[in-house]
């Protein structure tokens, strides 16, 4: 008996994907990279449980597999810092709490590796000594295994492989801009322009010569800073509701092309139908009488009377070398009833007999 087909791919599964989402939409919501913070989410949701169940060790390593390359996903770019955290301190859990002996490692391609170094520098720099702290406990633990690619090469793909979906929530922004208008760094553009302005106006040789800086520079620059900020909601906003219209959008034309397919599938079968009736229709139909038909006589000059089935053609000797030969040359044969291999034999036996009889003759006398 074949194997169960698993539930999930070799990637992601898009349950536990929901659930991870979830955990770290709360981690996000509590505006905070602690892993004491972390920890109460982990255990308010029960998340150790997710790897009870499974009684077969190849499903339980897969499934395990499948975890940490999710977990893996959040820690990678491009998502916020925050979300980063979360899936570090993901990877963290699911490596302590998985079932498998020996555990699954962690699985780290080298294009990454890059991209995580500059993470662990960022942290150091803002004094977040918990983030280094877990990544230096799998690094100790030696979980992580570095590999080419992130997940094993298979060279039997499915035909409709399944969409990893990408939160747009969790993407990171650009907050440089945010910084700029929450703090006070306009109000002090703005008193630093005025004591320019008075400066300038001050010095009469230079007062109406040099014109170095824009007159009103602080109130454009807080418009443009405010509608980027705006843009970039509205982009964000747009682009988690065309991903929900997409999803919506791929459901809707797989069930159209099934559709499709179950039409033709039928019209096929149809047309196979009437072909097939057609070809029985014009086949001749034989009576139940021609079997018991009764053979006819046909009268052959060399052969005598052969009796032949109805239908059946009677086999002909094909023409000698000797009638093909006169029929290349042009020479008419004579018509004969000798046979061929017969012609120099009635001579011989001819002498032959009288021999014997004028033998016989003198032992007579």
């Amino acid at each position: 008996m074949p194997p169960k087909k698993l539930p999930y791919s070799d990637f992601f599964d898009e349950t536990l994907t929901r659930d991870v989402e979830e955990l770290l939409s709360r981690f996000q919501g509590a505006d905070s990279v602690r892993y004491s913070d972390f920890s109460l989410i982990w255990r308010e949701m029960r998340c150790a449980d997710v790897f009870l169940g499974i009684c077969r060790s190849g499903e339980a390593k897969s499934f395990t597999r499948v975890s940490l390359a999710t977990a893996m996903k959040y820690f990678l770019p491009p998502y916020s810092f925050q979300i980063r955290v979360g899936g570090l301190y993901l990877m963290f859990g699911f490596y302590h709490t998985q079932l498998v002996v020996p555990p699954v490692n962690i699985r780290l391609a080298l294009k990454d590796i890059t991209a995580v170094q500059k993470f662990l520098v960022d942290s150091l720099d803002a004094g977040h000594y918990d983030i280094v702290y877990i990544y230096e406990k799998l690094v100790a633990a030696r979980a992580f295994h570095y590999t080419a690619m992130p997940h094993h090469l298979h060279f039997q793909k499915q035909k409709k492989p399944k969409k990893d979906p990408v939160c747009s929530s969790f993407l990171g922004r650009t907050s440089a801009v945010h910084d700029l208008l929450s703090l006070d760094l306009l109000e002090e553009l703005s008193n630093v322009h005025i004591h320019y302005t008075k400066l300038k106006e001050s010095t009469v040789e230079v007062g109406s010569s040099v014109n170095m800086s824009q007159r009103d520079l602080v109130p454009p620059l807080e418009k443009c800073m405010k509608e980027f900020v705006t843009w970039q909601q509205k982009t964000f906003s747009q682009g988690q509701n065309d991903q929900n219209t997409d999803d919506e959008g791929d459901e809707k034309q797989e069930k159209k092309k099934k559709r499709q397919s179950k039409a033709e599938s039928s019209s096929r079968v149809s047309l196979l139908q009437s072909i097939k009736q057609k070809s029985f229709q014009n086949l001749p139909v034989a009576s139940k009488s021609r079997r018991h038909r009764q053979t006819q006589v046909v009268d052959s000059p060399g052969s005598g009377a052969e009796q032949v089935p109805e239908g059946r053609k009677k086999w002909q000797r094909p023409p000698s070398l000797r009638a093909r030969t006169w029929k290349s040359l042009g020479v008419p044969e004579e018509e004969t009833k000798t046979q061929a291999w017969l012609l120099s034999a009635p001579e011989e036996w001819e002498s032959r007999r009288l021999r014997g009889t004028s033998k016989r003759q003198h032992a007579d006398a």
